[in-house]
């Protein structure tokens, strides 16, 4: 083995390189330990927040408790057999929710497509147009139902005065089967300039070479459209259609300040449903359940949505 002089010492290379990978172990073990404790507080406040709550609602959702009494009743899985029975009215508020998610995931990204298509041409008014619209998405959703519900139960009679349509006089939030259209109208309107911004930043992003290519094959405008862009918006179809579903999944608010769920329960979503019996009745127990199995129904539907919308992209 050679030896390395170095003064009156004598050190071998094997030795050199001990000790410097003993030191770099030494620098990695000290930035991993920077690393969590940096990042220490923000685990702490996410586990208190959300994963102590969510295994608290798992364990209330086996007892009969009106969060009150100091101790909890455990029933095992009786409230999700109820849930089940149709007893809870859960199966009814769950089927509003999944035909109200279908129709906003469809309304809002068709129209936020033709739109973003529109907007991306090159006129005047373009960046005003896309102001303008955007503009509902920073609004309270609260606030949104409370002008929707003025308008379709006062402004419409006004303009009912000066344009006597028969639509104009129906009772938007009064008929079960016109309300349901009225909150999914409502919900895409309000949603719609997010949905616009993310499908112009994608129609943006298609390259011009490919679309002069297309061109000089021979390729018609609608050709070039659905052949070539559409194709290449699969990064902007997965956000969108994600976005949207989740939203649907998850209405709440717009539906408190416009029907708080009626005529009946023909608007009653889950969520409602779910603040309905823990908060208003008081049955923590039964609520838990509901959120615990509402959860795995959102979660399913994401996952599959995602897997099948990644796997028709196509990169770039």
């Amino acid at each position: 083995m050679a030896i390395i002089d170095k003064g009156m010492k004598k050190i071998s290379p094997s030795k050199v390189f001990k000790e410097k990978l003993l030191k770099k172990k030494k620098l990695s073990g000290k930035k991993n330990l920077e690393t969590i404790l940096f990042c220490l507080p923000a685990i702490l406040l996410i586990c208190i927040v959300m994963y102590i709550p969510f295994l608290m609602s798992g364990y209330y959702s086996l007892t009969q408790w009106n969060g009150i009494a100091k101790n909890p009743v455990f029933i095992g899985f009786s409230n999700f057999a109820d849930i089940f029975s149709g007893k809870s009215g859960f199966l009814t508020s769950l089927g509003f929710t999944v035909r109200y998610t279908l129709l906003f995931v469809i309304g809002s990204n068709i129209l936020a497509l033709a739109l973003a298509v529109a907007l991306t041409r090159k006129f005047r008014l373009a960046n005003l147009y896309r102001g303008i619209f955007f503009i509902p998405y920073i609004m309270s959703m609260t606030i949104v139902g409370f002008i929707w519900k003025f308008i379709f139960t006062q402004g419409l009679d006004k303009i009912y005065e000066l344009i006597p349509a028969g639509f104009l006089k129906w009772s938007w939030l009064g008929d079960p089967k016109i309300a349901f259209f009225s909150v999914v109208l409502v919900g895409v309107w309000q949603g719609l300039g997010f949905y616009i911004v993310l499908y112009i930043a994608g129609l943006q992003a298609v390259p011009s070479d490919v679309l002069e290519a297309a061109t000089v094959d021979g390729a018609t405008g609608s050709q070039r459209f659905f052949k070539v862009v559409l194709p290449l918006l699969g990064p902007s179809f997965t956000t969108c259609i994600f976005m949207s579903l989740t939203n649907g999944l998850k209405v709440f608010d717009i539906i408190l300040a416009l029907t708080k769920g009626g005529p009946g329960t023909a608007t009653y979503s889950t969520t409602m449903q779910i603040y309905q019996e823990a908060f208003t009745n008081n049955n923590y127990g039964m609520g838990s359940a509901q959120a615990i199995l509402y959860f795995i129904v959102v979660m399913v539907i994401t996952q599959l949505t995602l897997k099948a919308m990644g796997s028709k992209e196509v990169a770039l």
